[in-house]
């Protein structure tokens, strides 16, 4: 069987665009046209430069050492830190700005948590002088300060949701309302692979660089393309969605999902959608989602603002459904030490959404010859007051 999405919008059982009436042309413009733009040789041609000459790519696969040999196993880390803004969404956010652009469109709507897709966002609206406007949870504008510095400074306006839970997914409904009041002249840049079809599908593809990187990187270094096992946190997951993508139907490559379990998956503060929810429908697609009995979405808690989303993409709900992909929640507690463990052994410090897929290696074990191809996704920089705070650094 195929785990990509099928020409209806869905992944297995999940996915789809459930949407306002009001959205409905918006979303249909995108339907028809991504592909056939996307695939356009002048598109392709601009992407790529961008992507070379921009953002930095490709990203080293780095083959960390110290970290491999304390546990006794091959780990690889693909190093989207590196990437212009320190973190994977700008590879989503270029392509998309161009689709915008192709579409007429002057104006940019986003949401973000953790403050990088924002910050991607404003990036790309400064590089191609369009309007920028990003909303993002109250809460969230409290803890990642310096982002929200950042896309002032690229001049974007960063509105703050002050409903619900003040975090990403309030920011996504607010992005949402803007979006139907407005919807001839704007474009929403959604940062994960969330929303309605076609969105998962064409962050995905964005992020598909990642992976397709791999697969020469690993040639190179150790002689095959396919690693035994690609890791990645997952909140909405679009770098988990990135790192996976070329090898979502290779069956010899085990994919590894990571969730926050906050401060425990059953304590009522925890992110770690694939062991508490249930089908449900949020931000117009079908997925898997944290809810009460009687549906009512459940305020979902991580200490890394990235992390903290109440559902998770429908490609992940579709790979965790059929067993293709094996899911694994690591608390705050477990996350902020395989942080500071991977910032002494190697030199680098990661982004705390990172941190938790570099924490599976104490409860999980690996063969010593297995090679483990683990996503990078942010730098730590965002992440210092946390580190501080939780450290007494």
């Amino acid at each position: 069987m195929s785990y990509q999405v099928n020409e209806k919008g869905y992944y297995g059982d999940f996915g789809g665009a459930y949407i306002p009436e009001m959205l409905y042309p918006n979303v249909e413009e995108l339907r028809t046209q991504y592909i056939k733009i996307m695939d356009e040789p002048s598109f392709q041609q601009e992407f790529n430069q961008l992507l070379k000459d921009y953002v930095g790519r490709p990203t080293p696969l780095y083959f960390a050492e110290r970290f491999s040999k304390k546990y006794n196993t091959k780990i690889y880390l693909k190093r989207e830190d590196l990437c212009h803004t320190g973190a994977h969404k700008v590879n989503n956010t270029i392509g998309q700005i161009l689709l915008a652009k192709r579409l007429g469109k002057q104006r940019i709507i986003a949401e973000t948590g953790a403050g990088q897709h924002g910050v991607a966002t404003a990036t790309v609206c400064a590089l191609m002088g369009m309007d920028c406007i990003v909303y993002m949870g109250a809460i969230d504008i409290e803890r990642q300060a310096p982002n929200v510095a950042r896309m002032k400074m690229l001049g974007a306006t960063v509105i703050p949701a002050t409903s619900g839970s003040k975090t990403l997914k309030d920011a996504t409904n607010e992005a949402i309302r803007d979006w139907i009041n407005n919807p001839v002249d704007t474009h929403y840049i959604i940062g994960s692979v969330v929303g309605p079809h076609p969105y998962p599908d064409m962050v995905a593809r964005f992020q598909s660089i990642i992976s397709k990187e791999v697969k020469w990187q690993l040639q190179e270094k150790e002689g095959k393309q396919n690693p035994d096992y690609v890791v990645a946190c997952v909140g909405g997951g679009s770098n988990a969605a990135g790192i996976y993508y070329q090898y979502l139907d290779q069956e010899d490559v085990g994919i590894i999902a990571v969730e926050a379990a906050g401060k425990g998956i059953y304590t009522g503060e925890s992110a770690a959608t694939s062991a508490l929810g249930k089908e449900g429908i949020i931000h117009g697609s079908k997925t898997l989602l944290m809810q009460t009995e009687d549906g009512q979405i459940t305020e979902p808690y991580s200490i890394s603002a990235g992390l903290d989303y109440p559902g998770v993409g429908p490609m992940h709900a579709n790979l965790f459904r059929t067993g293709r992909g094996e899911f694994i929640s690591i608390t705050d507690d477990e996350a902020m030490a395989a942080g500071l463990e991977l910032s002494k052994l190697e030199g680098i410090i990661p982004a705390i959404e990172t941190s938790h897929a570099l924490a599976i290696f104490k409860e999980r074990k690996f063969n010593p010859d297995d090679v483990i191809v683990i996503n990078l996704s942010g730098r730590g920089d965002k992440d210092l007051n946390t580190y501080i705070d939780y450290f007494k650094l």
